[in-house]
């Protein structure tokens, strides 16, 4: 398969193009100051990871906002902090000041000239519009986890997306999903038939970071250390 085989790139957005991660250690500042021990910042985007994993599964229908309220909820009980409402809901509200990665907007404004581009994200509408001033692009169509009623990696969420682009005259095998996670977007996307780019945002990390650990024998057909990455060898490609 080659990168110019393709007329449709699906993104997940955050950990993609959105620097989540410094994100999510940003916006729990003010929790991590009330501990008299903080975790380091791998401890706390594990635990980060595993209770949103947890409660995604557990509440699909609901808004990622109020969703990221009540990790911040688990957070504080798990890391013995007293409960704070006004906190858990800042943290919720916080998505639209995550910052996008140094190389996303100008290697969507290239990719843009290529290809259709499409979201897929697990962020309710309103988080993903505050977000999106940070892309720079216009997005052929937007499917968030408050649109389809359930988080990636719920098959659902994939079945949504391949048959909303056919009505947009976009056959399977003209997609290219390209996501950081493993275990939200490239494992599903196996199990859908669709080919993906893994964009391996931690390549110079160890664990898997604010992201529960992939299942085994999770494949891909392209890895870039970064969007930068996927653009030169586009480039190349032509």
């Amino acid at each position: 398969m080659r990168l110019t085989d393709c007329t449709t790139l699906t993104f997940d957005c955050y950990g993609t193009l959105i620097d989540w991660e410094s994100g999510i250690v940003a916006a729990l500042q003010p929790l991590l100051a009330r501990l008299g021990t903080a975790p380091s910042r791998d401890a706390a985007l594990a635990a980060f990871a595993r209770h949103e994993t947890r409660l995604e599964a557990a509440h699909p229908t609901m808004r990622y906002r109020e969703l990221l309220a009540r990790v911040h909820d688990a957070l504080a009980h798990e890391w013995g902090a007293a409960p704070d409402a006004a906190g858990s809901r800042r943290f919720g509200a916080s998505v639209g000041d995550w910052p996008a990665f140094a190389d996303t907007a100008a290697s969507l404004a290239y990719l843009r000239r290529h290809y259709r581009l499409v979201i897929l994200s697990n962020v309710d509408r309103d988080s993903f519009r505050a977000s999106s001033v940070r892309l720079g692009v216009d997005f052929d169509a937007v499917f968030t986890a408050e649109d389809i009623g359930t988080y990636k990696p719920d098959p659902r969420n994939f079945a949504w997306l391949v048959e909303h682009l056919a009505t947009m005259g976009v056959a399977k095998s003209q997609i290219l999903h390209t996501a950081q996670s493993l275990f939200h977007d490239h494992a599903p996307a196996n199990a859908a038939g669709l080919a993906s780019a893994w964009i391996d945002r931690r390549h110079a990390a160890s664990g898997w970071g604010a992201t529960a650990a992939p299942p085994a024998g999770v494949r891909y057909d392209f890895r870039f250390a970064s969007l930068a990455e996927l653009v030169a060898a586009h480039q190349a490609a032509l």
